[in-house]
Order: structure tokens, then C-alpha cells, then sequence
């Protein structure tokens, strides 16, 4: 269902898939390790970046209050949306993306998971974490990243690398520019 249907055969592979618009969907091994950095709670109110087809706001909305995902690209918000509704996830709102990163009409977000690279933490993003908030972000060059865990502790942020990955590019103000 978050597969185009030519590469069903391939959904239950450990692999990332290409979905349309030159976006991917990451591999389910990876969306399980955000998560679970996430440490979510079910009262948690969760902002995606990166709604591609839909797939990890529905894993989302199965842990916590609450998902708003945001999308740049406006096809896939449009199919994400309707795949969402159309399997009953309540729980997920799919939004357009603006030229800012992030949702922040709705903020402040108790968790924030980003499926694209930036090269550096967006303060766009800090900005929209809670007190006590954490926040799963690939940060690096185009082609490797950290993977890092950002807290919002009383003090200010602190940020801690979970491992190396590699993720599309977050493109937006505060972030890397459509090329």
C-alpha cells in the first residue's frame, strides 16, 4: 500500500524503494530505529518532516496522541493524505509544507522525526520542540550523515549521534537549497 505497486513484490525487503518525485521510502529497519530514538509516549504529539507515502506517520500514529507530517512535494502530500484516510489513521494529519521547515501552528511538538538530511540542526525545528522534547534527525553532507538525538533539556539543546545513515536532502530555509 506505501509502495508503488511494481515493486510490491520488494515491500517486505529490508531496503529503502523509490516511491515517485525522486523520494524514497526508508527501509522498515530504519524507520523501526527513529522510532524507537524517539522514545514515545502514547500522549506524545509528534511532528513529521518528510511525509513521502505516508508509511512512517501511520507507524507513528500506532505510538503516539497525535502525528502532524509535513510534505514539500505536492503529490505526495496529496497521496499520502488520501492513503491515510482511505486505511483509517485517524490520528495522522498530512499537511503541504510552506517554505518553512517544520508545522508551527501546531507547535510545540513533544517529538520530532525527520526523514531528509539537513546540514545542520534547522532552529526552525528546535523551535518547534517542547520542553523535555526530543527530536531524530539525519544532520551531515548530502551523501553521509549522523543520525542524532536531540533533547531539549532545561539548559538548552544537547545532541547525541545514534549512528551513520543516508537520507534524501531537507530542502527549505534553514536547510539545503532545491537544486
Amino acid at each position: 500500500m506505501f509502495v508503488p505497486h511494481s515493486l510490491r513484490s520488494e515491500a517486505y525487503e529490508d531496503v529503502a524503494l523509490p516511491i515517485a518525485e525522486g523520494q524514497t521510502i526508508s527501509q522498515p529497519s530504519l524507520v523501526a530505529s527513529m522510532v524507537d530514538l524517539l522514545e514515545l509516549d502514547p500522549s506524545h504529539r509528534v511532528l513529521e518532516v518528510g511525509a513521502g507515502s505516508g508509511y512512517q506517520a501511520a507507524v507513528l500514529s500506532l505510538l503516539a496522541s497525535q502525528v502532524v507530517s509535513v510534505e514539500r512535494i505536492p503529490e505526495l502530500t496529496k497521496t499520502a493524505k488520501a492513503r491515510l484516510h482511505l486505511l483509517g489513521y485517524a490520528r495522522c494529519r498530512i499537511e503541504q509544507a510552506g517554505d518553512e521547515i517544520g508545522w508551527r501552528s501546531a507547535a510545540p511538538y513533544d517529538r520530532i522525526i525527520v526523514a531528509a538530511a539537513a546540514p545542520k540542526v534547522p532552529a526552525a525545528l528546535s523551535n518547534q520542540l517542547g520542553p523535555g522534547g526530543r527530536m531524530v534527525i539525519p544532520v551531515g553532507r548530502r551523501t553521509n550523515q549522523d543520525l542524532l538525538v536531540v533533547s531539549r533539556k532545561s539548559d538548552g539543546l544537547s545532541v547525541k549521534k545514534a549512528g551513520k545513515c543516508m537520507f534524501v536532502p531537507l530542502i527549505g530555509r534553514d536547510a539545503w537549497a532545491l537544486t
